[in-house]
């Protein structure tokens, strides 16, 4: 029986901290399960939305530690899925590391929480030439952003239960990006290097995934990403035969605000499968898109 259909969720409380894209997700469906969730964020208008669909929001830095008293202990459940808000390396760092941080030193003094769940990102991975990658692979730690996200990883060791989720490119609701450059006729990046994404209600299921772990489960990183890895042009190509348009260009550039181009690679995700049963919803471009298209 599943974690959901057994009811262990109900009247446990989960608090969320960076409820943007991914946090509100889970949220929602926490709610749905008679769940008590609290969130922060920075912006008053999330907080807003959040609030007037039953979340306790706070706005605040989460690198700051003046919400400390504004969101009350005893979490059953714990998710850091904070973005680095745009900026350079101190605003990374900042996000992420000192982030962590502060949700590490509030857990401690609200006597700690039940699972923290850490979204982090397959960016750490520098293997490109079409490697097979999974979470034994080494990670770059000459590049400052994926030094930043491993070194917050390696703060989890203080917590009781943890586990990180590196998440592949997230796409769904609201956010295709590469949709809105096909309609223009030029996308970023390579044709031929293989496109790693995870759709977000997947990710939000591997967040359920790792929550509702056995007991002897517990501290374990763990690759989220579709099936279906392909070239970009096949998937660009795909789209546009969708859109009724021309195959794009591509640029070779990195998306705007990006910092170098994705490496060719094929993100593993059998260790998650395997250990946490999870499996995607979408488990290709062509499904994920094709809900994102029918809307």
């Amino acid at each position: 029986m599943s974690a959901v259909a057994d009811g262990i969720y109900l009247g446990k409380r989960l608090v969320i901290f960076g409820c943007g894209y991914v946090g509100a997700e889970v949220a929602r469906q926490a709610l749905a399960r008679g769940m008590k969730v609290a969130a922060l964020t920075r912006n008053e208008a999330t907080a807003a939305t959040l609030r007037g669909e039953g979340v306790e929001a706070v706005v605040a830095d989460l690198a700051g530690h003046d919400w400390h008293g504004r969101i009350g202990g005893g979490a059953d459940f714990v998710l850091n899925c904070v973005s680095s808000g745009g900026g350079g390396l101190e605003s990374y760092a900042r996000s992420y590391f000192h982030g962590m941080e502060s949700v590490l030193a509030w857990m401690t003094a609200a006597g700690g929480a039940g699972t923290l769940v850490y979204t982090s990102s397959t960016s750490v991975y520098p293997q490109g030439g079409g490697a097979m990658v999974d979470e034994t692979a080494a990670t770059d730690r000459t590049d400052g952003r994926a030094r930043i996200l491993m070194e917050t990883e390696e703060l989890l060791t203080a917590a009781r239960r943890w586990f990180v989720l590196r998440l592949a490119g997230i796409y769904g609701p609201g956010r295709s990006y590469l949709l809105e450059q096909v309609r223009t006729g030029e996308v970023s990046g390579r044709g031929e290097h293989r496109l790693n994404l995870a759709h977000r209600e997947d990710i939000a299921s591997a967040v359920w995934a790792a929550f509702g772990a056995p007991p002897t489960v517990a501290n374990e990183v763990f690759n989220v990403a579709d099936d279906g890895a392909a070239p970009k042009s096949e998937v660009a190509a795909w789209l546009a035969a969708r859109l009724g348009v021309p195959p794009p260009r591509f640029s070779g550039e990195p998306v705007a605000g990006g910092r170098r181009v994705t490496p060719d690679r094929i993100i593993v995700n059998a260790k998650i499968k395997s250990v946490l049963g999870w499996r995607p919803r979408y488990p290709t471009f062509r499904e994920g898109y094709e809900n994102l298209l029918s809307r």
